[in-house]
């Protein structure tokens, strides 16, 4: 029941087919088929027009890190080994 059967697909095909006509979906192939071919075009002219020159100085940026001293941690006050978290005596 989940899946569309062929007979479901041959039925939207028609309601496609009635709502916009042969002519419209013709013309948008063959749209979309130009828009491909002008795509294709385009890529192996830019291939081609590409200039196989090598970069220009080769400039480099360096960085230089500063070291700051490192500031001492102040001490955290100093738990008892028999309150835990909640307040009670741990178990033995």
């Amino acid at each position: 029941m989940g899946s569309l059967s062929i007979w479901h697909w041959i039925v939207v095909i028609v309601v496609i087919l009635l709502l916009f006509g042969r002519n419209k979906i013709s013309d948008l192939m063959g749209d979309v088929a130009q828009g491909i071919k002008a795509f294709k075009k385009g890529m192996s002219e830019d291939d081609t027009a590409k200039p196989q020159t090598p970069p220009a100085d080769g400039k480099t940026i360096e960085h230089q890190s500063v070291q700051t001293p490192a500031q001492p941690q102040p001490n955290p006050a100093p738990t008892s080994p028999t309150s835990t978290a909640a307040g009670m005596p741990p178990r033995s």
